[in-house]
């Protein structure tokens, strides 16, 4: 990204979070220390890295410049997390660039509303795994491994036992069983951190290739007989059918029940999630079990009667765990690997030290909002996780 002669060096503003619960920023030091040395410019808002324990003077000292909102705003390219709230959109400026986990995909309201303001948004939850040369820009896995281990951590704080066998004097307790339901990214994470946890662990998928890929992590796979391999392009898991989906929740039901703890990873980016555990399958778990929702949001979750960013108890005992943006609960990990990959896509549009969003590009062409002319708006990503 060497500048060109005379052409004023790009610049990139680096907002503060505002959305409820969100402790990531977008670029951090080390990373914008790279970035200064690679010619670009970076305006970072006052306190947009501290709730993930990136002091402003960090910054500084790495070769950012300070300011307000207004003039991260009046950057060439904005780096964020989430898509900034209306008040902030209503300033962006034609021409502009905006990159972050936008969760645009499908969304032709929003789409329409950027074109109308001349603004590019590059949204990473569209970025397609199948291409290798995208691998350091997939922000989807990143925080997705990210979630994954959180999930674990938060299912053995919330349950009331042990997680591996404990031997005391006062007498052997069984170490606890875990099921994940799902095993893209965040499932393997969640796996590989409950077996390191001490637990009996068991995964699911309707992919035949997961299995060995669980039994590699030490954990047992579960076959179910009611619903077909689901394998999807790209490796992800397909879109069950509503009489798959059904006989898949019925057939689980059985097999929840006898776990302590489950932990769910289905998400569709912009979608609702599937549902895999129905509220009388919680009914039937046992008193203090434990279940963790990656897939909770405002547009639903894996488990029928969790909540968002909320603890449930339910009136059987067990506890559910809306647990829908984990990786901001482990803020200085999530934001270092974020970052790295919002700096290898600024690297694909900042060729010669000029902002250069190219059309024909692979990867711009899979994640630019609006589209450039005559591209279809992509679909969300495929799905993270079981089923669909």
């Amino acid at each position: 990204m060497a500048l060109t002669p005379d052409a004023p060096p790009v610049s990139v503003g680096v907002l503060r979070e505002h959305g409820a619960g969100e402790r990531r920023v977008a670029l951090v030091p080390e990373v914008v220390g790279r970035l200064v040395r690679d010619g670009l410019s970076v305006v970072v808002e006052h306190g947009a890295g501290e709730a993930a324990f990136f002091p402003d003077a960090a910054y500084e000292a790495a070769g950012a410049t300070l300011g307000d909102g207004s003039a991260v705003l009046a950057a060439d390219v904005l780096a964020c997390v989430r898509v900034p709230d209306a008040g902030l959109t209503a300033s962006l400026h034609r021409g502009q660039v905006v990159v972050g986990l936008l969760a645009l995909g499908g969304h032709a309201e929003e789409a329409h509303a950027l074109a109308d303001a001349g603004v590019v948004a590059l949204d990473l939850a569209l970025l397609p795994r199948t291409l290798s040369r995208a691998q350091t820009m997939d922000a989807l896995t990143s925080q997705a491994s990210v979630a994954g281990y959180r999930a674990a951590i938060v299912a053995a704080e919330a349950f009331g036992r042990f997680f591996p066998m404990m031997i005391t004097a006062a007498g052997t307790a069984k170490p606890a069983q875990v099921l994940v339901l799902g095993t893209g990214v965040a499932g393997l994470q969640a796996i590989g951190t409950a077996r390191r946890l001490g637990a009996q662990v068991t995964g699911y998928d309707i992919r035949p290739s997961s299995a060995d890929e669980v039994r590699s992590l030490g954990a047992t796979f579960l076959q179910l007989t009611s619903t077909p391999a689901g394998a999807g392009e790209g490796g992800y898991a397909r879109e069950l059918t509503d009489d798959e989906r059904a006989a898949q929740q019925a057939e689980l039901a059985g097999h929840v029940a006898r776990f302590d703890v489950v932990i769910t990873t289905a998400q569709v980016p912009g979608r609702r999630p599937p549902v895999l555990v129905t509220v009388e399958t919680v009914a039937a778990m046992r008193p203090g079990s434990v279940v963790v929702d990656l897939g909770a949001s405002d547009l639903g979750g894996n488990v029928e009667g969790s909540v968002p960013d909320e603890r449930v108890v339910t009136p059987g005992g067990v506890t559910l765990v809306g647990a829908g943006n984990l990786a901001s609960e482990l803020p200085t990990a999530a934001s270092s690997a974020y970052a790295r990959n919002v700096a290898a896509v600024l690297r694909a549009v900042v060729r010669e030290g000029r902002l250069d969003v190219d059309a024909d590009d692979e990867v711009v062409r899979a994640i630019r909002v609006p589209p450039a002319p005559d591209t279809a708006i992509a679909d969300p990503a495929p799905i993270e996780g079981a089923t669909a």
